[in-house]
Parts: structure tokens; sequence; C-alpha cells
């Protein structure tokens, strides 16, 4: 028997499939060279569409850092704009995860031309990085 099976478990499933939709959308209206603000303008305006409860620019506690946002209190999300996305980022929202009782936060880069959200998961101590 796999004792492994929790690891490989799906988080929230219905949302983050929902907010990767709205990531897709994002980026093919508004494309590649926006600035990290436009896309997170855009997103809060699609939240609010779908009556999604959030939080903009969340300080997350014991971090000295402040999360784009905490949607439905479940999913920590960082929007970015970089020609590339780096390790820190990545381990950013491991520090968000690990800090607080979220279990799954969502990493994604517009300025890629094919775009790949990051999931990146909790499970108890474990952090594990999953593409959507």
């Amino acid at each position: 028997m796999n004792t492994n099976n929790t690891n490989e478990k799906l988080i929230y499933p219905e949302l983050s499939y929902l907010l990767t939709g709205i990531f897709f959308e994002i980026h093919n209206k508004i494309g590649r060279y926006s600035r990290e603000k436009q896309y997170g303008d855009y997103f809060e305006q699609k939240l609010k569409e779908i009556r999604i409860p959030y939080k903009r620019e969340y300080n997350i506690e014991k971090t000295n850092n402040i999360a784009d946002f905490i949607v439905d209190n479940k999913i920590v999300v960082e929007l970015k704009a970089k020609r590339i996305t780096e390790k820190n980022d990545y381990y950013q929202i491991q520090r968000y995860l690990q800090t607080t009782k979220l279990k799954l936060g969502l990493l994604v880069n517009f300025r890629n031309r094919f775009l790949k959200p990051a999931r990146i998961v909790r499970i108890d101590t474990v952090v594990k990085n999953k593409f959507v």
C-alpha cells in the first residue's frame, strides 16, 4: 500500500482550476508585457465579478512580506511579470505556506510566452512544487 497518496492529492481543485482559467484569460486579454499591478487589478476585478472572497496585498506574519492575494482564505497567489521565474519566487510562497495555515500557493509569471502557473503545495510540513 502506498502511504504517499496524500502528497499527490489535488488541494482545492475547483477553486484552483477556476483561478487558473482566470490567469489564462488575463494572459490572453492583456498580453505578456504589462506590469504586475495591471495583472493584479484585472485579477481583482475578476474575483469581484465571480464573488470569490479575497484579500489583496496581505501582510504575511513572521515573514515581513506581503502576498499579492489570499483567495477564499485558502490559496496564496503571487503574480509576477518578470523575464524569468527565479528560485526566490518559489521560496517566497513556501515561506508563506510554512508560516500560515494555508496549504496551496499559485505562482504565475505572466511574462512567459506560454503561461504555466506553478502549484506549491504544503502537506503538513512538506512543501512540494507542482505545475497545474
